[in-house]
């Protein structure tokens, strides 16, 4: 028997500003994200993509309402807001070069039953590397344990921030297959520059432009229309990176 899809959005903003050191970053944004697939947060560089991310998460000053499964989250700190099973991959990857793999993964594992086996089948290099300090890893690997401590746990959401952005070609392919993996099972807000990627995960994208939402809806719509990926993206052919 199929299990229904959810109608509602697993994540709501509505009217969210933040700020960092007193300077406005993100300005009245409002969109949804569905409990199902990926949902790709794009735009030209500097307009509020982290930002967003980071004020989801109270990582920067916020206003305005933010709503997980129907609980207000935009009073919680951010400890609070993971405990209620939100995952991150952030994009510098902040890995804790010091520790071993395992040692990174296990500080992650927040659940009585952790994801070790899927976690080992989306990484099998990592798995050999699991006694190698993380500070000694490629950028590539380092983003992979990046990504294997947020799906070590049975998360609600994933926010993803840049996770193919400086590795090569072999790496984004097998980043973009973990993601895709994991979007099986929980829904993912993506921010990511490679429309390549984008093309084949998300299900939908939101554009920001000057820190507002300028267009939400289906990820098609948008690639497939190369005057909005233009206008909105900044570049000419819906293969190129933002």
């Amino acid at each position: 028997m199929t299990e229904p899809v959810p109608t509602e959005p697993i994540l709501s903003l509505r009217h969210v500003t933040g700020r960092i050191a007193g300077q406005l970053v993100v300005e009245d944004v409002s969109f949804d994200v569905p409990a199902v697939g990926v949902t790709a947060l794009l735009g030209r560089n500097g307009v509020g993509k982290t930002s967003t991310i980071r004020a989801i998460l109270g990582l920067i000053e916020r206003e305005g309402e933010i709503v997980l499964s129907g609980t207000r989250i935009d009073g919680l700190p951010t400890h609070r807001i993971v405990q209620l099973g939100v995952g991150y991959v952030p994009e510098d990857r902040e890995v804790f070069g010091g520790l071993t793999v395992a040692e990174n993964l296990r500080l992650a594992e927040r659940d009585r039953s952790p994801r070790r086996d899927e976690v080992r089948r989306l990484f099998p290099d990592l798995h050999e590397r699991r006694e190698q300090r993380a500070g000694t890893l490629s950028g590539g690997q380092q983003q992979m344990v990046s990504l294997a401590r947020a799906l070590v746990n049975d998360n609600r959401l994933l926010l993803v921030d840049e996770p193919t952005k400086g590795l090569a070609p072999k790496i984004v392919d097998e980043v973009a297959t973990a993601l895709a993996a994991a979007a099986h099972r929980v829904p993912i807000l993506l921010v990511e520059q490679n429309l390549a990627v984008i093309r084949a995960l998300a299900d939908r994208v939101v554009v920001l432009s000057g820190g507002r939402v300028v267009f939400a809806g289906d990820a098609a719509e948008l690639l497939d229309d190369e005057e909005q990926v233009r206008r909105h993206l900044g570049v000419h052919d819906a293969g190129e990176a933002a």
